[in-house]
């Protein structure tokens, strides 16, 4: 009988199989959507931890870019002949200065070239300013290691907030001058004058070998004299000068021009006075001879530019303090690199200074009373670079209002004329809106 036999076409064991086939397939599927659901979950956890350090990331990779430049830096003085520092100068600073005045007028930003009225005299010593500093970490490269150089460098937040005190009427705690003052110890053990650790100085040795290397004559880099050791640390510390100017003038200047408004001033007059230096020093002109050697300088120019644009687009979406802190990953970098390219091993006086000075720069920033702890990106921020002016006079703006509202001791007569003109700009703007 058909229907008989169809009843029996199904055995208990193959009914029993088939339940199970079908609770598989279901615990199958649950488990496939709950592994996409949590990878769900940890793509939106990465994209949430990305969007909040964005900055902070920016800022590393600007202190990565820098470090390369130096490593260039480096190497172009162990080329024969050196090439000299006014030169090296003027090359980075150069091609710098043409992709940002490119840029400014793709973007069409007014007045690129001297920038905003009211502003340009402190454009033109931020310039001044941020050439020494540039100078300064470029000739002490001559006769310092890469790791030496860069922790000098790590002085110029410090003498900024003196600087900041003293034309800018900012507050300075005595963590600030006890940690300046400490630093300088980390100063001494780097530098190791002879008339305190005598001539019997342990040295940070960079060797390379005799002969050629992809068409390039390499020197025997000698071990620096206690002499120009000094006049190194010496000339770095005026670079450290010149880059608190630099720092200071950007703070006086706040949102009064574009970003890259500084970048042109700082690579425009660069140019200026290292044209002028090689011609009062009359320096010889140094041509590439070799495709390395052209990379090198373009390297130069190239990654400088790369290093303001990252760091400039990071201390837009960070807080002070993070940003400094993220700086610091430049010690990280140079170390790094120092070993890998010139096989320097840094002696225990040099550990000793880094140590100090990195320690003392980071206790200030770590202890510091950061108002502003969770800076959120802006559209009005962000679009510094890449819209021109649009929405600065909102930025101005607010920026003033709170630092009006910190107090009326602190208030200057000339914000408040400022602000009251902004408002009466955007209220037109707004009505005619």
């Amino acid at each position: 009988m058909p229907s008989a036999i169809s009843s029996y076409d199904l055995l208990p064991s193959d009914a029993h199989n088939g339940v199970d086939d079908s609770n598989n397939d279901s615990n199958s599927v649950k488990s496939n959507a709950q592994r996409t659901g949590r990878f769900a979950n940890f793509l939106a956890q990465l994209s949430s931890l990305y969007h909040s350090n964005v900055g902070l990331l920016l800022i590393v990779t600007s202190q990565a870019f820098l470090a390369l430049v130096n490593v260039a830096v480096k190497k172009l003085n162990t080329i024969d002949p050196p090439v000299p520092t006014f030169e090296l100068i003027f090359i980075r600073m150069a091609i710098t200065y043409l992709f940002s005045v490119i840029y400014m007028k793709y973007s069409g930003v007014e007045s690129p070239f001297l920038g905003p009225k009211g502003v340009r005299f402190l454009l033109m010593f931020r310039g001044f300013s941020g050439f020494f500093g540039v100078f300064g970490i470029y000739f002490s490269l001559k006769y310092l290691t890469l790791s030496d150089a860069t922790v000098l460098t790590f002085l110029s937040p410090l003498c900024t907030a003196v600087a900041g005190a003293l034309f800018l009427r900012e507050a300075v705690g005595r963590k600030e001058i006890f940690a300046g003052l400490f630093s300088l110890i980390g100063v001494i053990c780097i530098a190791r004058p002879t008339s305190l650790f005598g001539h019997h100085i342990p040295t940070n040795i960079t060797t390379f070998s005799n002969g050629t290397s992809n068409g390039l004559h390499v020197t025997l880099a000698p071990t620096a004299t206690p002499t120009q050791r000094l006049i190194a640390v010496g000339v770095s510390l005026l670079g450290v000068l010149g880059s608190a100017g630099a720092y200071t003038s950007i703070r006086a200047i706040g949102k009064r021009a574009h970003a890259l408004h500084s970048m042109v001033a700082f690579s425009g007059y660069s140019v200026i006075v290292s044209a002028i230096g090689l011609a009062i020093t009359h320096t010889p002109i140094v041509v590439p001879t070799s495709p390395v050697w052209l990379l090198l300088l373009l390297e130069i120019g190239v990654f400088g530019f790369c290093a303001q644009i990252f760091l400039t687009l990071g201390l837009q979406r960070e807080t002070a303090s993070r940003g400094t802190l993220a700086i610091y990953t430049l010690i990280v970098f140079t170390s790094l690199l120092d070993r890998i390219f010139f096989h320097s091993v840094p002696s225990l006086l040099s550990v000793l200074g880094t140590l100090i000075i990195v320690g003392s720069a980071l206790w200030v920033v770590v202890t510091k009373n950061d108002q502003n702890q969770s800076a959120q990106p802006n559209k009005e921020v962000d679009s510094g670079l890449s819209e021109g002016e649009s929405g600065e006079e909102e930025i101005l703006l607010k920026n003033l209002e709170e630092a009006r509202g910190e107090g009326a001791s602190n208030s200057d007569p000339e914000d408040d004329e400022v602000i009251e003109v902004i408002e009466n700009e955007t209220g037109k703007s707004r009505l005619e809106d």
